[in-house]
């Protein structure tokens, strides 16, 4: 049994290593199967075997807390019903393309699973689509710049 036993994939380190140089984060971490790689600016690379696959389910829970201790101290003045948080951690784009007109505008009028913004994240583009329809109030992020798991994006009234 210990013959299975398989290699660390070296190309997904360095991609790892290489969104935390694009993005400005300190910190990402992937669990796939029974492996877990963490990679942080701060610290060395942490390989971790997962005790449980249902490890996964309790990792966005344990993020959380970290994101919301970086949210302006505005924040709480918004009902958390009307905001849309970062699903992902990654690199944010406001339009399809660079140049392109916006996905969405402060004032604009959304409807339910149209998109938001495109959350770019190990080089795969994630389209984040809005919970509800309603209005644009707030869009709380800048085109280009890096967001957290569990961060406030845009705010729907």
């Amino acid at each position: 049994m210990a013959e299975k036993k398989s290699g660390i994939d070296q190309a997904l380190i360095r991609d790892l290593a290489n969104i935390l140089n694009e993005t400005d984060l300190t910190e990402i971490e992937v669990e796939q199967d029974d492996l877990r790689i963490r990679v942080s600016r701060n610290g060395a690379t942490q390989y971790v075997q997962a005790p449980i696959a249902a490890s996964a389910y309790a990792a966005p829970a344990a993020a959380a807390p970290a994101a919301a201790g970086a949210a302006p101290a505005a924040a709480p003045a918004r009902n958390p019903a009307n905001v849309v948080n970062a699903p992902m951690v990654g690199t944010v784009y406001m339009a399809p393309a660079p140049g392109a007109r916006p996905f969405i505008e402060i004032g604009a009028t959304v409807k339910e699973g149209q998109t938001l913004i495109i959350i770019e994240a190990m080089k795969t583009m994630n389209q984040i689509p809005s919970p509800k329809s309603g209005k644009v109030t707030e869009i709380l992020v800048d085109d280009g710049h890096p967001v957290e798991y569990g961060q406030a994006l845009v705010v729907i009234e």
